[in-house]
């Protein structure tokens, strides 16, 4: 009996020696597991940490322009007096806008009358759109590049339009193309389109002209070089403007006193 008792032990102390080591693999491949759970969530943790590649507005380049001036006084009035004559309000129209910052337009209209040598018929239009620069969209002039883009192959492929003639219109801002062409609507119209961007501004200008009861059709090449000398004079309104108003936001800071000191006082008159 006691040798009986004596083996069983020993039978049963090996039998259990499997039974431990497959409970050691076991707790050993949970650490394993365990450590690589850990290490993927280690590296989801450190990706979602990863700063956006998207650029903020601070790293985007600022818009050179910040405002738009009047539209109705961007082409002067002696101008508008010279391609536009006889025009029903020489101050123009100014069309209605939620930001004149942004988007501006104005328009012009004159019946010249000359009794039996007939009348002749303009029109000009000039509207100015502004571009910000934002983080979703890209800088204000890559927005001014694209819209110039848009507004040219607009000009060439106005709705009846013949004889259509574009053609780059170098000196007038920072890119600039003219377009050409004629139409029939109570008679033959002679239109021009000039189309330029001046850093984020986008200038469209359209000039046409008309002659009734026998007068001399417009002559297309005056029509086209009024039309460039009024844009020239649009995209030089703009520089003006945001020049002016430079020193106005220079200014503002200073006039705001820092906590504890006294605000500068404001310069002389006398």
């Amino acid at each position: 009996m006691h040798r009986s008792a004596s083996r069983l032990t020993r039978v049963l102390a090996c039998a259990a020696v499997p039974v431990i080591l497959t409970v050691a693999g076991c707790s050993s491949d949970s650490g394993e597991k365990s450590g690589a759970d850990s290490g993927k969530k280690s590296g989801a943790s450190s990706s979602s940490a990863q700063p956006s590649s998207k650029p903020s507005e601070e790293a985007l380049e600022k818009a050179v322009y910040a405002t738009l001036p009047e539209p109705c006084k961007v082409v002067a009035a002696k101008t508008i007096e010279s391609i536009v004559p006889k025009a029903k309000d020489a101050g123009g129209t100014a069309a209605k806008s939620n930001d004149l910052t942004s988007r501006a337009t104005c328009t012009w209209n004159g019946l010249d009358e000359a009794g039996l040598k007939g009348s002749q018929y303009r029109w000009l239009s000039v509207s100015l759109v502004r571009y910000d620069s934002l983080a979703s969209v890209g800088t204000g002039t890559k927005r001014a590049e694209d819209e110039y883009a848009k507004q040219v192959e607009k000009a060439k492929t106005v709705e009846g339009a013949e004889n259509v003639k574009p053609a780059e219109a170098g000196g007038i801002g920072d890119q600039a193309t003219s377009v050409t062409f004629t139409t029939k609507k109570d008679g033959d119209f002679f239109n021009t389109s000039v189309i330029a961007r001046t850093h984020n501004v986008v200038i469209t200008l359209d000039y046409n002209g008309t002659a009734y009861e026998g007068a001399a059709a417009p002559d297309q090449a005056k029509l086209l070089q009024d039309a460039i000398a009024a844009t020239k004079e649009t995209v030089a309104a703009v520089a003006a403007t945001n020049e002016a108003k430079q020193p106005e936001q220079s200014a503002q800071p200073e006039q705001s006193a820092q906590p504890g000191q006294p605000a500068s006082p404001s310069p002389s008159n006398s």
